[in-house]
């Protein structure tokens, strides 16, 4: 008995303990059978939006085409900032395709077959096609270019590098057009009245006359105010709603040790350069001297004034025929240029063309048969327009070949040397990168100078030296410091002690850093308050040992988590009280504006023609508070105390100047309308992220 006892009084004890062993059992082996926990499934996970969890592979394919894209456009390298923005546009298309799809489902849009195929080659493409298949000259689709493409496509195997990054494209089109849709649908649903247009009009129209009495924050000195842990929990409470953080901020002090180049290293850049320029005055090669011995890689090109940077163009556009300029320097570099000729030349020419693919017609020599054939027959009269319709791959043919009125630097060098030499009614055979043009020059317009010039640069840079004594530096101070020593330490070694405050986790930028810092924010996302970087970080010419200060997690913070830096604002809250009681004071018995400012012994100051939706008192601020305050008064009533940017006021409405009545309403709604449709689409999607759970856990990866 006593053991059955003693088991119906501790069975669920005992359940509990052998589900607690049955789960730690089965955790172990996961452990032992796949070397790592189940949690650690998401070390790859760039983050989970509603639960739908982000590969770091998928989402970096992503971010690789978004880096792609924006390189074509650029034409060569992406400064960090730019590959920063392509993490934050891969991450914004996944938010965007996992917030609307619920939505998008819901209401049953889809993107059928024959839509997809006309936003691809269609009379009006998708943008994204445009702007991946454009060619570079006109900036217009080239569907030469486009057919051969989806051709190259179809004949691809179906799991090829090449078939899925047209299948993710593809994909990206649909959601694209998805979102657009279900946004259009939200335009749709949104209406204006007659009595909001009338309002919105009157907002832009009214004029409200008054005057006012200023009692500025300044009046009282800050040393005056002993601001206590109720004054920051009664502001703090008043305002808790912008203290809600959507994302984890960190802080962290940091110490920058530059290794800036020196003196030193500046004349050693001079002397090379200038030894550059001897040896480019005796070259017999100007063009290849420059591109082996330049960092910035210039155009051997004709260029019109205006084009280098100012010293350099000054000098360049002043020198005969075969004169060394420079050195001269600017923006961290030594130039220094060959003046190769001198001539005048139209500023712009009319011209259109027709393209031959030469890869096409069997060769460069077959291609360049064909069009002096085509040319011989331009030359004899015939119907260019009509030509290029026939024979052209280019874009432009649709439009008779017809590139338009362009100035100097719109074309491939070949291309332009050829028009802007020519004369007009010349008929040219030109080859480029694209392929063999026939080109007709309609007119050229303008005359001036150009000048073509070999130029080579160097950019001043710290030599071994400098940077070795900077990282010596740094290294000292790095290895005597502690945690609570860091401020110390800097001050003994007179190093400035520099704050990055609320650094979000993708932050591009902090102030006091020539680079970008993404290295440097990953450590403080992994460490711990208190904690000192773990090595000296370089970043170009500086060197950065750091020390994390705070932590702020996602979500409502409290008063003492925000205290340092709110107390600006606490330091106003209680003036402002102090300063309304006064003005209170100042307004029982009192009949208008100018009894009031007497008491204050202050001036009643009138303001003119303010309309509500510019709420700017001039020479003061922006006040809200105080403009729409005047807008609810009556003629010669005076305002209570109002809390504003610059002070605490009081005002007497003078007058208002009701406008006429709008001559169309119907025009007013229409604008209201579209005003409001432009704001539709993002104030639907910060709504879906308001409520959808969403993990971002980039900073681990990028």
């Amino acid at each position: 008995m006593g053991l059955m006892t003693f088991l119906r009084n501790k069975a669920g004890i005992i359940i509990v303990a052998v589900i607690g062993i049955a789960l730690v059992a089965f955790l172990l082996g996961e452990v032992f059978r796949s070397g790592a926990p189940l949690w650690a499934s998401r070390q790859n996970e760039v983050g989970r939006i509603d639960g739908e969890p982000i590969s770091y592979a998928e989402f970096n394919g992503q971010v690789e085409m978004a880096t792609n894209n924006m390189r074509q456009q650029m034409g060569g390298q992406l400064n960090p900032q730019m590959a920063s923005y392509a993490v934050e546009q891969a991450w914004q298309q996944n938010l965007q395709r996992v917030l609307y799809n619920q939505e998008i489902e819901r209401v049953g849009l889809n993107v059928g077959k024959n839509e997809l195929n006309d936003m691809v080659s269609g009379k009006n493409p998708d943008p994204m096609i445009v702007q991946n298949f454009a060619n570079p000259q006109t900036g217009e689709l080239d569907r030469a270019q486009l057919t051969q493409f989806l051709a190259n496509v179809s004949n691809e195997p179906a799991n090829s590098a090449l078939s899925d990054q047209w299948g993710n494209f593809l994909l990206m089109l649909k959601e694209n057009r998805l979102i657009q849709k279900y946004n259009g649908l939200v335009q749709n649903c949104l209406y204006v009245t007659s009595l909001e247009a009338g309002e919105d009009y009157s907002q832009r129209n009214k004029i409200a006359n008054f005057s006012y009495v200023l009692l500025d924050y300044a009046s009282i000195p800050d040393k005056d105010i002993k601001l206590s842990d109720g004054d920051f929990k009664e502001y703090f409470n008043e305002h808790k709603k912008a203290f809600y953080n959507n994302s984890e901020l960190r802080s962290f002090d940091f110490v920058v040790l530059n290794a800036a180049p020196t003196a030193q290293d500046t004349a050693a850049t001079l002397e090379i350069v200038t030894k550059l320029g001897e040896e480019l005055a005796q070259s017999t090669n100007d063009s290849l001297f420059a591109s082996s011995n330049s960092q910035t890689k210039y155009p051997f090109n004709y260029i019109k004034k205006g084009t280098l940077n100012p010293a350099l163009d000054s000098l360049v556009f002043s020198a005969p025929k075969g004169t060394i300029v420079g050195p001269v320097y600017s923006n961290g570099l030594y130039e220094v240029a060959k003046v190769v000729d001198v001539r005048n030349s139209p500023d712009s020419v009319t011209a259109r063309h027709i393209l031959l693919n030469a890869a096409a017609e069997g060769g460069t020599d077959k291609a360049k048969a064909k069009a002096d054939s085509i040319a011989n027959l331009v030359r004899g009269g015939a119907n260019f327009a009509a030509l290029a319709v026939e024979f052209s791959t280019d874009g432009s043919k649709n439009n008779g070949g017809e590139l338009g009125t362009f100035p100097r630097g719109r074309m491939v060098p070949e291309f332009e040397n050829a028009v802007f030499d020519a004369k007009p009614g010349d008929v040219l055979v030109v080859t480029s990168q694209f392929g063999v043009h026939v080109i007709k020059v309609d007119a050229q317009s303008g005359m001036s100078k150009v000048v073509k010039a070999a130029i080579v640069d160097k950019a001043v840079q710290s030599s071994k030296a400098t940077t070795d004594a900077a990282y010596k530096k740094a290294s000292n101070f790095f290895g005597s410091i502690s945690s609570k020593t860091f401020g110390e330490e800097a001050k003994k070694n007179g190093l400035e002690v520099l704050h990055a405050t609320n650094i979000s986790p993708m932050q591009a930028y902090i102030p006091g850093l020539e680079s970008s810092p993404r290295e440097l924010i990953r450590w403080a996302y992994k460490a711990d308050k208190g904690d000192l970087s773990d090595k000296i970080y370089e970043l170009d010419n500086q060197y950065v040992v750091a020390i994390l200060t705070d932590i702020k997690p996602k979500g409502q913070l409290t008063w003492q988590q925000v205290r340092n830096e709110i107390q600006p604002d606490v330091l106003k809250f209680v003036k402002a009280k102090q300063l309304k009681q006064k003005a209170e004071d100042a307004l029982k018995g009192s009949q208008n504006i100018n009894q009031v400012a007497q008491k204050l012994k202050s001036d009643a100051v009138p303001v003119n023609n303010i309309v509500m939706a510019n709420p700017v008192i001039p020479g003061l601020a922006q006040e809200n508070a105080v403009v729409g305050t005047v807008f609810g008064l009556q003629p010669k009533k005076l305002s209570k105390a109002v809390e504003g940017n610059q002070g605490v006021y009081v005002v007497e409405l003078t007058s208002f100047e009701n406008p006429a009545a709008p001559g169309n309403l119907d025009r007013q709604k229409a604008q209201a309308a579209q005003g409001l449709a432009q704001r539709a689409s993002n104030l639907v999607f910060r709504a879906l992220m308001e409520k959808t759970e969403i993990e971002d856990n980039r900073v681990k990866f990028y």
